[in-house]
């Protein structure tokens, strides 16, 4: 199996973002963004993925976490799309359930090549501490668009806001992680009719 792992640069007049992430790790993860919130989401990601990611940003978070948010999303889904190559052997398709106490979320993901997103979180209230909870959608999406995947969120059942964004972020762990395996039957095979993703 080679090396799964990716380093990638994102500068802006808003944000200074720098990733490496490593598909087949452990689910270490250490981050420096300006965002409590945000990093205890990724650690989500990192840890129940299995990947091993260190995100850097230096953003203008004295304006508001806009820019940070969305553009780390886009900064994670461009190291995705370079540590996976040409997604020869991978199941490519993930699903997790997952829940806390009253809150269920699910996720499906489809490491399609094609950006699509569809969205279905509704919180009882806008902001988690400091953080907007409108942002989630702007990191989904910007993911979505550079990692070329088809992700569905879904919650399900929820009443407290942190419970509900734990529950979409663990989900999408447990989902990615499925997807991104490989899959010994399909060693060196693409997964798909059309020979591409």
């Amino acid at each position: 199996m080679t090396d799964r792992i990716a380093s990638v640069e994102r500068n802006t007049l808003e944000t200074q973002i720098s990733i490496s992430i490593n598909l087949d790790g452990t689910g270490k993860a250490s981050f420096d963004t300006g965002v409590p919130f945000l990093e205890h989401m990724l650690d989500q990601i990192a840890r129940h993925g299995l990947i091993d990611m260190d995100i850097y940003c230096k953003g203008d978070v004295q304006i508001d976490d806009h820019h940070t948010v969305e553009d780390i999303g886009i900064t994670l889904g461009k190291a995705f799309a370079r540590a996976l190559g040409d997604k020869k052997g991978l199941f490519r398709y993930g699903h997790a359930y997952v829940p806390l106490d009253e809150a269920l979320s699910r996720v499906v993901i489809d490491f399609s090549g094609r950006p699509g997103l569809h969205y279905e979180v509704e919180f009882k209230r806008a902001m988690i501490g400091s953080f907007d909870v409108d942002l989630f959608r702007e990191f989904f999406q910007g993911f979505v668009n550079h990692a070329g995947v088809s992700l569905h969120i879904d919650n399900l059942k929820g009443i407290n806001a942190h419970h509900v964004a734990e529950t979409v972020f663990k989900a999408m762990g447990r989902a990615v992680r499925m997807a991104i395996t490989e899959d010994p039957r399909m060693a060196g095979i693409m997964p798909s009719t059309k020979g591409v993703l």
